[in-house]
């Protein structure tokens, strides 16, 4: 788009010119078109909107929407509520936390409090001034057998590889973590350049293509691995079994994304649609994913390693458990991804009808932790549509100790939800791999964005824990799943304790079986998934 706006301007002024020959008049062509092709190359070299860089006064279109939005789209397309898969009352705050403008809303709730689903946080007559508390709330990832713990934001970027992303992308979002004091995961495409070059820290995710640590062959190398792993900026490692968006899948990379340097990364062949295996080569059981875990943590010299997944049969979590107790050997911790999650190409079966939602699936998996007494050792990070800081205070009010987002750190880069994330044609250079495309992104904006977006967002979690009379990161262990209330029915309110009752640590190994776990666990086997 930008090379046609040049071409034509130029051709537009050369037959004006010749034009000027036959017609005096035609110098009123000229101060009519002047003005438009300065706009059109001040859009091409200004930094702060992607759109206009890459759409030089086509873009301009988007914003006269935007104005025209009480009249177009509230009465006649889309509502604050309406938009799928993230609805505009959630792009809306996290544009507006990104770009640090006002994010408070006026005249009430949109929302039907009255609706089947609502949810609330029950706060305190004794709240807590927010201003007083503090806002650097950090968890601690790393089990007795690891020696290089990690101190966690509880809120960071999840997995998105070079790849799916831009260049351009991962190094906004890498650098937003630098700012930020947060991680950011590198999915499972490997370590890039652009994951190194702004130094923020990473949790390295190894998938089942092992990317960045495979030989010619395809298969895990240690060596490679050990090589990876123990680079400074690398602070964590993620076994990645499965994801929200196509779990039991294995992760699609469209052909016109395999470009040749992605390709190199990957060591993989260029301009080919590559599909990673569903499962795991190293390992086929509890046992053989548990001695991995080990493996991976000695050869990165002591980090934390642990494991992503999307929960498909509860009793493949027990066995993980049965097996953590029966090899005295701990994953340093467990990444749950919601069903819900997702933000790359995904099968549409797989997308709306496989994995279990990100509550019910972290519920288990910390019932599971806690009735095997593993909780003390084992860190819950969640992920699956978090955006805002009530839907971070859901999840850690269930358990989860971290939480991670990757569509909310995109809407920060600028995402629009053109929903053309798999058609390398993303409009604003983030989900594409078109260099003529990527070049609107402006990492030293975007960047910024990313950090004031979650900076932000944990400002309104230390706020929401004040007016429920919590502070801080005592706070956070009081936090639980009493304090969330959500309407089952007209007349009825359950709180989350209700819905998904704790279970005691170390009650499973007492017997202390609750009955709808009964059956996963007389089933389940440390020697098989």
């Amino acid at each position: 788009m930008r090379r046609i706006f040049l071409v034509m301007s130029f051709l537009s002024i050369l037959g004006i010119y010749f034009l000027t020959t036959l017609w005096s008049g035609a110098t009123i062509l000229y101060a009519a078109l002047l003005p438009i092709i300065a706009i059109g190359i001040y859009d091409m070299v200004q930094t702060k909107h992607t759109l206009l860089r890459n759409f030089p006064l086509v873009g301009w279109a988007r914003y006269f929407m935007e104005i025209l939005r009480p009249k177009i789209y509230q009465y006649f397309i889309e509502s604050d509520l309406d938009g799928r898969p993230i609805s505009r009352i959630f792009r809306s705050v996290v544009y507006q936390r990104a770009k640090k403008v006002v994010d408070t809303t006026p005249f009430g709730t949109q929302l039907d409090v009255y609706r089947v689903g609502y949810e609330w946080m029950s706060h305190s007559l004794n709240a807590i001034n927010g201003v007083d508390c503090k806002m650097d709330l950090r968890i601690n990832v790393g089990s007795s057998q690891c020696t290089q713990p990690y101190s966690s934001s509880i809120f960071n970027i999840s997995a998105m590889s070079f790849g799916s992303l831009s260049k351009n992308a991962i190094m906004a979002l890498n650098g937003g973590a630098r700012i930020g004091q947060f991680s950011h995961n590198t999915g499972e495409g490997g370590l890039s350049p652009y994951h190194d070059e702004p130094g923020g820290d990473l949790v390295w995710q190894i998938g089942t293509g092992y990317f960045g640590c495979r030989d010619d062959d395809g298969n895990f190398s240690p060596d490679m691995f050990a090589k990876n792993a123990q680079r400074d900026n690398v602070k964590m490692i993620e076994i990645k079994l499965s994801q929200g968006a196509k779990p039991g899948h294995g992760g699609i990379l469209p052909a016109k994304k395999n470009t040749p340097e992605i390709a190199a990364i990957r060591n993989i062949e260029p301009f080919t649609r590559v599909v990673s295996p569903p499962a795991h080569a190293e390992f086929s059981n509890p046992i053989e994913l548990l001695n991995f875990v080990k493996q991976l943590r000695d050869l990165s010299g002591g980090k934390p390693v642990g494991i992503k997944l999307c929960v498909g049969n509860p009793r493949e979590i027990f066995s993980i458990c049965k097996g953590m107790r029966d090899t005295g050997i701990y994953i340093d911790f467990i990444n749950v991804d919601g069903g819900e999650g997702g933000t790359g190409a995904a099968p549409l079966e797989y997308t709306n009808s496989v994995g279990m939602p990100l509550r019910d699936g972290l519920a288990l998996v910390v019932d599971c932790l806690n009735g095997f007494d593993l909780k003390k050792e084992v860190r819950v990070s969640a992920s699956g549509k978090i955006i805002s800081a009530f839907q971070l205070i859901k999840n850690l009010a269930i358990g989860a100790d971290i939480t991670n987002s990757a569509r909310a750190m995109m809407l920060a880069l600028g995402c629009i939800q053109a929903l053309e994330c798999n058609k390398n044609n993303c409009p604003t250079g983030i989900a594409t791999q078109d260099p003529q495309l990527t070049v609107g992104l402006v990492v030293e904006d975007k960047e910024q964005r990313v950090a004031n977006y979650q900076n932000e967002t944990i400002r309104n979690v230390v706020e929401l824990l004040s007016a429920a009379g919590l502070h801080g990161n005592d706070g956070l262990v009081q936090l639980n799943r009493s304090m969330i209330n959500r309407r089952v029915s007209q007349s009825e309110v359950m709180r989350y304790v209700d819905i998904f009752p704790n279970v005691p640590a170390g009650s499973f190994l007492n017997d202390n079986i609750p009955q709808k776990y009964i059956e996963f666990y007389n089933s389940a086997e440390a020697t098989a998934f």
